[in-house]
């Protein structure tokens, strides 16, 4: 899967050398990367420039050079939202998250509401709430929103053997935060644990999954959400 990170591909590193080694292709490749930006005329198309800056700034994640990965990813939102290209602005909002910077949980938030709101690849609109989970305390009701969020959007929008991976996946999310949250292990007590939370009813968690997203943003949203909500596909 393209967006959803595991933390098992340095399990196998012998010593720090190996850890480092794979850094001098990234950094070609996000040399290679501004040069093609650079060579890009103004007339070029939308979609391909942000392209190129987002795989750049994914690079750039990956050489820890955090700053110039915001100052990308920033710079690509504010292109990509206009163009109504939605998955490249939550790209930018991922980005811009794991730069680590002082409004990175803001950028989250933003890129939340548009992995929710539009119907973009599921498997980068559940990447983006797995980051509301692990960002909240064990014990927090958000948390769980977030996950039930993620496998509500699956059954919704994904088809085929992704669906598959990605249904397997966000029942796991799910299971782990109802072991952080309440210490539930057996089948019986989860399903009695869904039903208190109302996680089993989309009604009930998107309208608080909202009011998770106000808080995150802390009243500083960077785009008119009921604008944007006006450009919504037709199904």
């Amino acid at each position: 899967m393209k967006y959803l990170q595991t933390e098992a591909y340095l399990g196998n590193n012998e010593c720090a050398n190996d850890v480092l080694e794979p850094t001098k292709p990234v950094l070609l490749r996000v040399d290679e990367l501004q040069q093609q930006l650079d060579q890009l005329g103004p007339e070029a198309p939308v979609g391909k420039r942000l392209r190129l800056a987002l795989d750049r700034g994914y690079g750039l994640l990956e050489l820890n050079r955090f700053e110039e990965a915001w100052q990308l990813a920033r710079e690509a939102l504010d292109r990509a939202i206009p163009a109504e290209a939605w998955i490249q602005a939550v790209e930018a909002c991922d980005i811009l998250f794991q730069s680590d910077q002082p409004e990175s949980i803001r950028a989250l938030a933003h890129g939340t509401w548009l992995g929710v709101t539009f119907p973009i690849d599921p498997e980068l609109s559940v990447a983006m709430l797995q980051h509301i989970v692990n960002e909240s305390p064990d014990r927090s009701d958000g948390a769980a929103v977030a996950a039930a969020t993620a496998g509500y959007l699956v059954d919704l929008r994904a088809g085929g053997k992704q669906r598959e991976e990605l249904m397997f996946f966000t029942t796991q999310l799910l299971g782990q935060v109802a072991r952080l949250h309440s210490q539930v292990e057996e089948q019986e007590i989860f399903d009695f644990w869904v039903q208190q939370l109302e996680l089993d009813d989309p009604e009930k968690f998107l309208p608080r999954l909202s009011r998770i997203l106000e808080i995150l943003v802390d009243g500083e949203w960077w785009f008119d959400r009921d604008q944007l909500r006006s450009r919504i596909p037709a199904s």
